[in-house]
């Protein structure tokens, strides 16, 4: 049964259900689901799924492992109030491994218990027991640079093109909203043609407020490539610096008069709230705020979301010899973890999410350094930290090890080899770059030597003008299927319509 099928049938069928009564009222007084519906953080027992209604009201999830919702299940949810911007998430448990799940999603008007919303469907398949063929795309950087939903254009088309690779989940690597990003109604192309967007009030400045941030996330949802693909492919979701501002580290007070609240420890903490209410996120009970997170999907495949953006020290020279506060990136008990869930890991592959690249030179003003890389050389400041992690990884004989990132809105694959780089005490290892899916195109930036990357391949020009527009066709994401068989892993790159541009076979190491 085809998708648009099963979406008129379990519509139809509505009306059979306890969940909703047979209330007959017009469709312009039920609550209504701008944003549609997700799921997220997806293991092989449990789900989170997660929508937003219009007014106050209660969610109210069915599940089933057929189309048909046949002996399907009920969960009565939280309600959706205005403390959360009326969005809400149901925790399902209890899934049977390795199945696809169907469910829809449906709200109750808390100011008349009658009326509900029409029912949105979705459906996603739990982490498998067994080995089996297992595929996830990723990238990053979501309606930068000016670039917003242009419906001329057909929208954030690359999520209609990584729906169409049919994968088990989606790992988006950060810059989720341009928080710190305007989007004007028309903006004026090289060749004369006029790029509109659509425009929305919190999107006319920057984000200061709570409500901005979260205006932010909602502009997003108006696309319809977005809200189908969430509706089909669980996300897995990161932060980093453009949920709240370009290059921002913890402590900064801003200078900058787009900015009525110069702390961006405020900032930073409106827009935490702003991303989980918005973030098909499990949260952690003792840590809620906690961003980086680990998830099995079977046998193969663990994949650990780093957090380099909240416990970082401030941007400096990168250049200290020893590790102090400034040298910070993952911070101690983030480094700790990290280990620790490497060590621990009983999966084939070990897929790292890093919000930003290792080898990638990525400046912050004209002296200082935003991520890992500050040049050529032996390691220094934040590159510190990184080596004691690629030592740990050698010592302990952990294998199959990939990472995978985003930000640098250009796709590429490195090849980290300890025989070239100024530190040696490391096993080679790939990284793999995505993005943007719906923002402006630079690069291909600067390599730094510390750890030896020899660049495989770049999907750019070199010396093409920065801030491309998405019409241009320089919008990227990556795939990877590991086959449940070999166990191998290929790692793919592809363009806005979905052609591959490259492509790499990793064998597995016992």
């Amino acid at each position: 049964m085809n998708r648009r099928l099963f979406l008129s049938q379990a519509t139809a069928a509505t009306g059979a259900l306890v969940l909703a009564p047979a209330i007959i009222t017009a469709d312009s007084l039920r609550p209504q689901l701008p944003g549609g519906v997700q799921s997220g953080d997806i293991t092989n027992n449990s789900a989170i799924i997660w929508s937003r209604c219009d007014r106050a009201a209660r969610m109210m999830v069915e599940y089933a492992t057929t189309e048909s919702f046949t002996n399907a299940q009920k969960i009565i949810g939280p309600a959706a109030l205005e403390s959360s911007d009326f969005t809400a998430r149901i925790d399902l448990q209890g899934l049977p491994a390795g199945q696809q799940i169907f469910y829809r999603v449906t709200f109750q008007d808390l100011t008349d218990r009658k009326i509900f919303s029409e029912p949105l469907a979705g459906s996603f398949r739990t982490a498998p027991m067994q080995p089996r063929d297992v595929s996830f795309v990723w990238g990053g950087d979501v309606c930068g640079q000016g670039w917003g939903i242009n419906p001329d254009f057909g929208g954030m088309k690359i999520y209609d093109a990584m729906h169409r690779m049919q994968p088990d989940f989606f790992i988006h690597s950060g810059d989720t909203i341009y928080a710190d990003g305007v989007i004007l109604p028309e903006v004026k192309l090289d060749d004369g043609t006029i790029w509109k967007n659509l425009t929305t009030p919190e999107k006319s400045k920057v984000a200061e407020t709570l409500d901005e941030f979260r205006g932010a996330h909602r502009y997003n949802l108006l696309d319809e490539n977005f809200r189908r693909f969430n509706a089909e492919v669980p996300m897995l979701a990161q932060w980093d610096d453009h949920e709240v501002r370009n290059n921002w580290y913890p402590g900064q007070i801003l200078d900058d008069p787009k900015y009525t609240v110069k702390s961006i420890d405020l900032l930073a903490a409106r827009a935490r709230r702003a991303f989980l209410d918005y973030m098909p996120m499990r949260f952690d009970p003792l840590d809620p705020e906690r961003v980086y997170r680990a998830y099995n999907y079977g046998p193969l495949v663990d994949v650990i979301m780093l957090d380099e953006r909240s416990y970082r020290g401030r941007n400096t020279p990168n250049n200290q010899p020893t590790q102090n506060d400034d040298t910070k990136f993952f911070g101690s008990a983030q480094i700790n973890w990290i280990k620790q869930r490497l060590l621990s890991s009983k999966a084939t592959w070990k897929v790292i999410a890093s919000d930003m690249p290792i080898g990638i030179v990525v400046k912050d003003g004209r002296t200082d350094y935003e991520a890992f890389a500050n040049g050529n050389g032996p390691a220094l400041g934040r590159e510190l930290e990184l080596a004691e992690l690629l030592r740990f990884i050698k010592q302990r004989k952990i294998k199959n090890v990939v990472w995978i990132t985003a930000d640098v809105h250009y796709c590429a694959a490195h090849y980290y080899d300890p025989a070239k780089a100024q530190f040696t005490d490391f096993t080679p290892f790939w990284e793999f770059v995505a993005g943007p899916l719906n923002a402006g195109t630079f690069g291909p930036g600067e390599m730094d030597n510390t750890f030896g990357p020899e660049v495989k391949f770049v999907g750019i020009p070199k010396g093409m003008k920065a801030n491309r527009s998405p019409k241009d066709g320089f919008q990227f994401f990556g795939a990877i299927k590991v086959n449940g068989k070999t166990k191998a892993m290929t790692v793919s790159l592809h363009n806005l319509e979905g052609k591959q541009l490259y492509s790499v076979e990793l064998p597995a190491k016992n």
